[in-house]
């Protein structure tokens, strides 16, 4: 079966690469398996873990994450797809490229320009990154 990870950020551009994915699934043969991912980074530690715990500070995660994925998860399902939803904390790009090796998706399916603070540049540091590290194909939706 074909697999696709789709990474999401809830910017405008994630979503217009999810609804580009959409348009793409009738040239594959079945249906492909989706996983969306969203990577939070993470918040320092420091002095932030003896005013929090844990439990809370994975709440936080999970609550921003469900928020930014929410988007793309009403794209995917409005055109009746399933999808398995990850929720990760680290490096973007690291992460996308570690769990399409995990997952051994086919093709990684993303925006190219993110939430980042520069929306100007030519192409987005995660996505830059994820082109040069990645082992398998990766398109590119602008």
């Amino acid at each position: 079966m074909f697999k696709v990870l789709i990474p999401v950020d809830g910017s405008a551009c994630s979503d217009r690469a999810v609804a580009q994915f959409i348009q793409h699934v009738p040239w594959f043969r079945e249906t492909p398996e989706i996983h969306l991912l969203h990577v939070h980074a993470p918040i320092p530690i420091g002095r932030v873990q003896q005013h929090i715990g844990d439990e809370t500070l994975a709440a936080y995660y999970r609550e921003e994450s469900e928020a930014l994925l929410a988007g793309a998860e009403a794209l995917l399902k409005n055109a009746g797809l399933v999808f398995s939803r990850h929720i990760h904390v680290g490096s973007a790009a690291e992460l996308i490229v570690k769990l399409a090796r995990e997952f051994n998706c086919d093709i990684v399916f993303m925006g190219t320009h993110g939430r980042g603070a520069l929306p100007a540049v030519v192409l987005g540091s995660v996505a830059n990154k994820v082109l040069h590290l990645a082992d398998r194909p990766v398109m590119l939706v602008k």
